[in-house]
């Protein structure tokens, strides 16, 4: 047996298996970053005063409309994520979310995005930016409200 004829049987065992950890994967995903965003939004609201004030800081356009929006949508749809439920809607306000407070709160590391790729990386949206990406691109997994109402997201 020669190295060329292993490569395609390590291959295929490694996607198989790969296979079945997709959706506990997707799970933990969900999980812990649905909570996260349902924390940050809930945050926001509960502090909404105080949230507004920042995002008037940040030249937002009506700083408290905007931060009933974001904190609506952080929180509302961490919970959708969480569940599973609505898996490839739920993430785009999330990402649209995501994606404005790296415009407005974190500009330089989104100006950094090429020069200096680990400033954007580290900066606070990044990690629920590509949760939700992860989701909105592989869907909630077989472990979801999604999969147990019957709804099969097309892969």
């Amino acid at each position: 047996m020669n190295l060329a004829s292993l490569y395609p049987k390590l291959d295929g065992h490694l996607a198989t298996l790969g296979g079945w950890l997709r959706s506990p994967l997707l799970l933990l995903v969900r999980l812990y970053w649905g909570w996260g965003f349902f924390q940050t939004g809930k945050g926001k609201l509960m502090h909404l005063e105080r949230t507004a004030g920042y995002f008037a800081s940040l030249n937002i356009p009506a700083p408290k409309l905007n931060a009933i929006a974001a904190g609506s949508v952080e929180c509302a749809g961490g919970l959708l994520l969480l569940l599973g439920l609505g898996g490839r809607v739920v993430p785009v306000p999330l990402i649209f979310t995501m994606l404005v407070a790296y415009a407005t709160a974190e500009s330089e590391a989104l100006h950094a995005l090429t020069s200096d790729p680990d400033k954007f990386t580290s900066a606070a949206p990044f990690l629920f930016l590509l949760a939700a990406v992860l989701v909105l691109v592989f869907g909630p997994g077989q472990l979801s409200l999604d999969a147990a109402f019957g709804r099969k997201p097309k892969a």
